[in-house]
């Protein structure tokens, strides 16, 4: 059932998030954390990516080749971490990042090592993964393979993914795009119960329909039931970082974001009090 932005301020007045009495200690012990996918601000400098997130209270980035090109040299790379780390906050991965061939998988794990990045959320040509199994054991860094839904034929679905790397090194996982997993008329919710235990980056949206034609939305005004992919997370004891990707008004998404992150931050007050 649809748990509308109505129902979340009715409960609100309640006092309460309705949850199964059973589940009320269990919730509270998994911390989720927000973060940012900096494609939300795309048509953004890097300097305006830190000054709203420090604005927010977002203190996890993850930069898409917007705010760090991929490449970049060593020495501009360590120049804009450093402006990051300056500001307080975290570039903990870089991507989505597309590996078609041999030079861009080596160039991704080069990328993410000068930045000390601790994941790339990547999507490898099937036919790289066993290289791409060699660098995340030469670097340790962990490697999270983004599901892109419709008209992907690549990795649409999280199935897919997991299909792919069930039997690779432990630190290949999933990005669950829970945005794209809608569009294809799944259940995110399911996908993340189902892969949640190899799952290291997550991409959290909101669309406004179930169809491939939809389109991002400010979470909680969509179709996603955003209490109840919360409330999964915190199931499955999810370590990761919850990347806001809000892919709507890319001229002026401060807002939108803005509103993203009070809306979810609302939902896990009430998840942690309850």
């Amino acid at each position: 059932m649809k748990y509308s932005r109505k129902d979340f301020i009715r409960s609100l007045s309640l006092g309460t998030v309705a949850l199964p009495l059973a589940t009320k200690i269990s919730l509270k012990t998994t911390k989720l954390t927000i973060g940012l996918a900096s494609y939300t601000l795309r048509k953004y400098s890097l300097e305006q990516v830190i000054d709203i997130c420090k604005r927010l209270n977002i203190k996890e980035i993850a930069l898409k080749n917007f705010h760090l090109p991929l490449d970049a040299s060593e020495a501009q790379i360590k120049e804009a971490i450093g402006k990051v780390k300056a500001a307080g906050l975290d570039v903990f991965g870089g991507g989505v990042i597309y590996m078609k061939n041999e030079a861009e998988v080596k160039n991704a794990f080069r990328y993410a090592q000068a930045a000390g990045m601790s994941i790339i959320i990547g999507v490898p040509n099937h036919d790289l993964l066993p290289l791409v199994e060699k660098y995340v054991k030469e670097t340790n860094i962990k490697l999270a393979i983004h599901n892109h839904g419709p008209g992907d034929d690549v990795y649409p679905t999280p199935a897919t993914v997991y299909q792919k790397i069930e039997k690779l090194d432990k630190r290949i996982g999933l990005c669950i795009d829970i945005g794209h997993v809608v569009r294809l008329g799944m259940n995110p919710v399911e996908a993340i119960k189902k892969y949640g235990h190899r799952m290291y980056d997550m991409h959290l949206k909101d669309v406004d329909g179930f169809e491939a034609k939809n389109d991002g939305i400010q979470i909680g005004r969509g179709v996603i039931d955003i209490p109840k992919v919360l409330k999964a997370l915190k199931e499955v004891n999810y370590q990761g970082i919850m990347s806001i990707e809000y892919e709507k008004d890319a001229e002026n998404a401060e807002n939108g974001l803005a509103e993203s992150v009070g809306y979810v931050r609302g939902i896990l007050d009430m998840l942690d009090r309850y």
